[in-house]
Formats: C-alpha cells, structure tokens, sequence
C-alpha cells in the first residue's frame, strides 16, 4: 500500500510539473509591468499539489518545472527560472506547511494568502541581492531602470521599482494561482489523492 502510495505522488507530480510547464509557455505582459516580467498561472499546479500531498512535492513541481523551462526556452540564463523556483517554491511551501496542519476550507485560505505574501516579501531581497545583480551582468542597470521609468519616471533606483512593481505584482500574482487553486482543487482533490469520486 504505501508503495502504491509513493508511485502514486511521483505520477501526480510529474502530470503536475508538465501542467506548470505549459501554464508557463502561456505567459503574458501587462502594461504595468516592464516587458521582461510576465504574468502567468504556473504556481497553480505546484499549490494544488502541495494542498494535495504536502509541500514537498509541492516544492517538486515547482523544481522540476523551473529545470525543464530552462532547458527548453531559457533567455536568460536561467536566472529567470532561478527567481520564480525561489519565489514559486516559498509559496506553495508556507501555503502548504499551513494547510496540512489542519486540513479545513479556512486554513487553505489562510495558508494561500500567508503565503503569497511570503512571496511578495521574499522577492525584495531575493530580487536585490541575488537576481538583478546576475541581470545585470547581461545588460547595464540604466537600461533595466529605463524599462521601469518608461512607466514610472519616479523609479530612479532599483530598491524603490523593485518596492513600487515587483512586491505588489508577486503579491498579484499569488492571489491569481490562490484564486484559480480555490475554483478547481475540492473537484480535482480525490483523483490526485487517489480516492474515489
């Protein structure tokens, strides 16, 4: 039975991770956003699977997404994928962490906001010191700052566009993947549980 159990997670896992990876190849600019940063909805899979069957596997589908998008289509040299697996993997981490120590409607919630905002609030540092840091060995920090004041002629440093753009988009974001998890996971939950409908 529980080797049943453990092939059953990592088949979820895997169909899981080839749903992030293609909700990832449908992402799209919004026009309060620099052109490089896109919105998509590949966090849904990786927080459906950590509601489902625990954060760490939640954290997997987020790993294995980020590896193979960055084998397939990476423009930037992975830093891309390197941010949204930190970012990815501290949501559906806290959201799930939340949610399995009791399993109800409202904890879920709970969980989902905790963490999207987790995201929200790692995505400064992580951004500051790690991410744009490497960006910027590929292209000048005035021409990323240029893509910012374009909207936003007050960005005059990449701490306060970060502040003013990143933060509350990732926070969006979060709240999108947690939305979109609400509408769908009490109808898809018995099957990736494997128990009858």
């Amino acid at each position: 039975m529980k080797k049943n159990s453990s092939v059953r997670k990592i088949a979820v896992t895997a169909v899981m991770s080839a749903m992030a990876i293609v909700l990832m190849f449908l992402d799209f600019s919004i026009p309060i956003m620099p052109s490089f940063i896109k919105l998509d909805f590949s966090e849904l899979p990786g927080l459906i699977t950590s509601f489902a069957l625990g954060p760490v596997w939640g954290i997997a589908v987020c790993f294995i997404k980020n590896l193979i998008i960055g084998l397939i289509k990476t423009q930037t040299g992975y830093i891309g994928e390197l941010s949204n697996f930190i970012l990815g993997a501290t949501f559906v981490a806290i959201a799930g962490l939340v949610y399995q120590r009791k399993k109800s409607r409202k904890s879920a919630l709970i969980g989902a906001l905790l963490g999207a905002l987790a995201m929200a609030a790692i995505s400064l540092p992580s951004n500051y010191f790690v991410i744009y840091p490497i960006y910027t060995k590929m292209m000048p920090i005035e021409a990323i700052l240029g893509m910012y004041q374009a909207i936003w002629g007050g960005a005059t440093s990449l701490l306060k566009a970060l502040i003013i753009f990143n933060v509350p988009f990732t926070f969006f974001k979060g709240l999108c993947n947690a939305l979109l998890t609400f509408l769908i996971y009490k109808k898809i939950s018995p099957i990736l549980k494997g128990k009858d409908i």
